[in-house]
């Protein structure tokens, strides 16, 4: 795959729930690989029913969304299999949920959930699995000796983080990020935020980034996309969008949290 191709690439994808309530409406963007797109709007704008298209969770009325795949080159994903699609999940694509547990095997050991994905991509040695288990336990700030705990007895912040660490052992390309740090406390968000960035940069991620918090995407995203009842109401480089909106709601947006 050349540098200069997407590696995501959305066209007019549109979602229309029963009775003809507009979930997202003619979304096209191009994403890239290594590049962080933020989607940021309030509730109801449609942010989370965009990611859910992106992700395969939900087919859209109308509309592609296509994935640069390493056998098939950029290939919609609604045309792939459902093993194909799980495949996917597995390897080059990670969600990190709002709630950890969501993305978590409550049940299972800290190094458990990280070492279910290594075995999901072939990985057997038990002794391997461990230490890169433990590897990645550290560098999500997770002490070694927690490494048999369950996370039913971590902290919320320590759930994201082992959440973090279970999707990103197997070296995704593409990361979709729903509210990563909503729920937590103002500063666990910020060390989440300054892990989850410096994480992004050294590991080269491709990431779509869903929240109503302008601060997470002023920290994370390269580029950023405003939504409002659907549509994409502006969008460009981040700092930009931010510093010198144009749309009467973008500025709204930005006016609120000035005022906080």
């Amino acid at each position: 795959m050349g540098v200069s191709e997407p590696l995501l690439t959305a066209d007019g994808v549109t979602k229309l729930y029963p009775g003809g309530r507009v979930g997202c409406r003619d979304v096209s963007f191009n994403l890239y690989p290594g590049e962080v797109l933020g989607i940021v709007g309030e509730s109801g704008s449609g942010k989370s029913t965009l990611l859910n298209c992106l992700s395969a969770k939900m087919e859209p009325t109308a509309g592609s969304i296509s994935f640069n795949t390493r056998t098939s080159g950029l290939t919609d994903i609604f045309q792939l299999s459902e093993p194909e699609r799980r495949l996917l999940m597995r390897t080059d694509w990670g969600i990190v949920h709002q709630n950890p547990r969501d993305g978590l095997r409550m049940g299972v050991s800290a190094g458990g959930n990280v070492g279910e994905r290594l075995m999901a991509i072939g990985a057997r040695h038990y002794g391997n699995i461990r230490q890169e288990a433990l590897d990645w336990l550290t560098r999500v700030e997770i002490a070694e000796d927690r490494i048999d705990d369950r996370p039913r007895d971590f902290s919320g912040g320590m759930q994201q983080r082992l959440q973090i660490a279970r999707i990103l052992v197997s070296n995704p390309r593409l990361v979709f990020m729903d509210e990563p740090t909503g729920g937590l406390d103002v500063s666990v968000q910020a060390r989440l935020l300054d892990l989850l960035r410096g994480l992004v940069r050294s590991l080269g991620l491709a990431a779509v980034v869903v929240t109503h918090d302008l601060a997470v995407v002023r920290l994370l995203a390269d580029r950023l996309m405003v939504m409002k009842d659907g549509e994409v109401v502006e969008s460009g480089l981040t700092d930009q969008v931010l510093d010198d909106p144009h749309h009467p709601y973008t500025q709204l947006l930005v006016s609120a949290v000035l005022q906080v």
